[in-house]
């Protein structure tokens, strides 16, 4: 492998921590640690005898700009290392522009006071927003050590059923994680002090928009990881290689252990830490089923299935 494929590597696993750490800014209720001011905390560089809440927002926006200097080290050593029009060099400029708008979202929701008890629906479009573009910086992140490694470069001329079966899985992911966010702004915000009042909670016509819409998560996860299965499936069978099948084995096996995950999280009425276990889940199903696409896509298909079908 080389060095520039090992740095990617890095990068992704570096952003992923810094992922974790902005839900538990979110999960703990820190997010308004600097008020209203960014990138200022408070008005001021450093704070003089900052709240807890203040050291866990600082440390956030400290660990964000050391991931976007590292993301920008990518890009000008990929622009070094390959040739205009490259497939490594495009992903680390998709990459790149992804982390410039990952840091006006986390700025917006500071500036516009998304954070801490504000409990409108505005703050969950904004969440729902931020995840979007949180998983479309962690695919692309994935792409570049993975294509900079010698693996197949996907190709969109030819999708068939398995392609079409995995972009709905990527869409549907991405739904399932926009619904995720929006369930964990709910459970952080109205904590329930038992199964059964959260339950009652999702189904009180006078409870908040936000608990009523927790419904939609277990269901869509149920609907999704049943897709991902069948994606998966589908795919180890028209596009046979050992690779593929390493990865349709890993999205089905995260697909059923999210459910898992979910499942216990319910039970345990979130706990903060439970909701970081849950969100890392996430990200690896989405790394997993963003590799599985580009590897099938760049696999040759299986002519004697494909003729038959025909």
């Amino acid at each position: 492998m080389s060095r520039f494929a090992k740095y990617g590597w890095l990068v992704l696993g570096y952003n992923l921590l810094v992922i974790l750490w902005g839900a538990y800014v979110r999960a703990s209720g820190s997010g308004a640690g600097c008020g209203d001011h960014w990138p200022l905390c408070n008005g001021v560089v450093i704070p003089r005898e900052p709240a807890i809440e203040t050291l866990i927002e600082l440390t956030h926006r400290a660990t964000s700009g050391i991931a976007f200097l590292m993301v920008v080290a990518q890009l000008v050593w990929a622009r070094r290392l390959r040739p205009a029009g490259d497939p490594v060099r495009r992903v680390a400029h998709v990459a790149m522009a992804l982390m410039v708008t990952e840091a006006l979202v986390g700025a917006g929701l500071v500036l516009f006071q998304m954070v801490a008890d504000n409990d409108s629906i505005a703050r969950a479009y904004w969440l729902a927003a931020h995840l979007l573009n949180t998983f479309g910086l962690v695919g692309a992140l994935a792409l570049v050590p993975w294509l900079a490694s010698g693996k197949p470069v996907p190709r969109l001329d030819d999708l068939g059923p398995e392609g079409k079966l995995l972009v709905a899985g990527l869409l549907g992911t991405l739904v399932l994680g926009m619904t995720g966010a929006i369930t964990a702004l709910g459970d952080t915000l109205f904590p329930a002090q038992s199964l059964r009042e959260g339950i009652a909670q999702d189904f009180s016509p006078t409870a908040h928009l936000l608990l009523r819409l927790r419904v939609l998560h277990p269901t869509f996860a149920v609907a999704v990881v049943f897709l991902l299965l069948l994606a998966s499936g589908v795919t180890a069978r028209l596009r046979p290689s050992p690779l593929v099948a390493r990865l349709a084995v890993a999205v089905a096996a995260l697909g059923l252990g999210q459910l898992l995950a979910g499942l216990v999280n319910l039970l345990l009425l979130a706990p903060i830490w439970m909701q970081l276990v849950h969100l890392l889940m996430a990200d690896a199903l989405w790394i997993a089923l963003v590799l599985l696409t580009a590897t099938a896509l760049g696999t040759a298909r299986d002519a004697g299935t494909v003729s038959r079908r025909g």
